[in-house]
């Protein structure tokens, strides 16, 4: 089993190479931006929200990212099979995000995982939640037998084992890339391993390139999800555990994280999304008619200070104190605002739910942030 867990062999001319030293030199910018915490913690929900939708979609699933905005909500449990689906992948990425960064990988952890996102699932459940294989299984359409269930406890073991090991800075992209192959090649679970396995690198991704960084972590879905064919094209081009196979799948894999960090980083830029993001949302619901001129205003000032009381917004909205009392919880209600955690007279945009939501996902979607598997959505 040690042979699984060498670190391959590479040509220090090599694409990889390359795509290995730019990630480095792109996550020291990791959590450097000016963008206010809240606004970046709530573009991060709704993207893991969309990722959600692709990770399923890889599997099958159809529902379009609409259909999740217009009916997900936050209990794991509500909606039909394709949409609780979709529900239990997010919420097992918050559940994941709520551990400590630098907490280690362990059975417990994977079958927990597993038993959060085939809960309750009837075409994509799994008969045994939370449990390892205990019985051969086949996969479809790939030449690849997984080894018997008798040796998964132990194949587990040696994979959680490296997957732990601390890395120098500049293997760990290459580390996350391998141990993210071989537990697809391992199949621990009789169903929901493709998406624990993307969950399972999200984690890997939390506790080393944006460990400490006080950012949540890149949701790496988005790799799998721009070219469903190259992704398992290039796994299975690994699963004879060679060196050669081994570095072509990293080229996929490392690639698409380093496209993706960059746009991260743009995120980080509160010019960027005021400009180029939020601010373009904002003015398709005042273009639509679905804000006033005073509510435009009201949610830009909120959208450039990151927060707004209601003191704050006396020359924006004139008149009496109870006026805009009145007039914030009418945006509210709409959820278009929400209250801050800095109290109960403070608020922020709502970016993840309400009339914003589907609007920025176009945004994100012209400015080249989604995979391609959203395309038709």
């Amino acid at each position: 089993m040690a042979d699984k867990y060498t670190m391959p062999r590479l040509d220090f001319e090599s694409p990889l190479v390359a795509a290995l030293f730019e990630i480095e030199r792109l996550r020291a910018d990791i959590g450097t931006g000016d963008t206010p915490r809240d606004t970046f913690v709530e573009l991060h929900q709704l993207f893991d929200l969309v990722m959600s939708v692709v990770s399923a979609r890889i599997e099958g699933n159809h529902t379009t990212v609409y259909d999740a905005l217009d009916q997900i909500d936050d209990s794991p449990k509500s909606g039909a099979d394709q949409l609780r689906e979709i529900t239990n992948i997010a919420a097992t990425a918050r559940f994941i995000d709520s551990l400590p960064p630098d907490a280690p990988l362990t059975h417990t952890l994977i079958r927990e995982i597993h038993r959060r996102v085939v809960d309750g699932l009837t075409r994509e459940g799994d008969p045994t939640p939370g449990a390892y294989r205990q019985k051969e299984v086949a996969i479809t359409n790939s030449a690849h037998v997984p080894p018997t269930w008798v040796t998964v406890h132990a194949e587990m073991s040696a994979l959680l084992d490296f997957a732990n090991e601390s890395k120098p800075l500049h293997e760990q992209m290459l580390q996350i890339a391998v141990a993210h192959h071989r537990f697809v090649w391992i199949h621990p679970f009789r169903n929901g391993n493709g998406r624990v396995s993307r969950l399972f690198t999200y984690a890997m991704m939390r506790r080393t390139i944006f460990a400490r960084r006080g950012f949540s972590a890149l949701n790496p879905t988005a790799v799998f999800g721009n070219d469903r064919d190259a992704y398992i094209t290039a796994l299975e081009r690994a699963d004879d555990l060679s060196d050669a196979g081994t570095v072509a799948w990293a080229e996929f894999f490392v690639r698409g994280i380093r496209d993706d960090i960059a746009r991260l980083l743009e995120l980080q830029r509160h010019a960027f999304v005021i400009d180029e993001l939020v601010g373009p949302a904002l003015e398709s619901l005042r273009r639509d008619g679905l804000t006033s001129r005073d509510e435009h205003a009201t949610l830009r000032a909120a959208l450039e200070s990151g927060v707004v009381k209601a003191g704050d917004l006396e020359e924006v909205v004139p008149g009496t104190a109870s006026h805009r009392s009145r007039f914030i919880r009418n945006l509210r209600e709409r959820s278009l605002l929400q209250q801050a955690e800095e109290g109960p007279r403070f608020y922020r945009l709502s970016l993840a739910r309400g009339p914003l939501a589907p609007r920025l996902i176009r945004r994100l979607d012209a400015l080249g942030y989604l995979p391609r598997m959203l395309s038709d959505d």
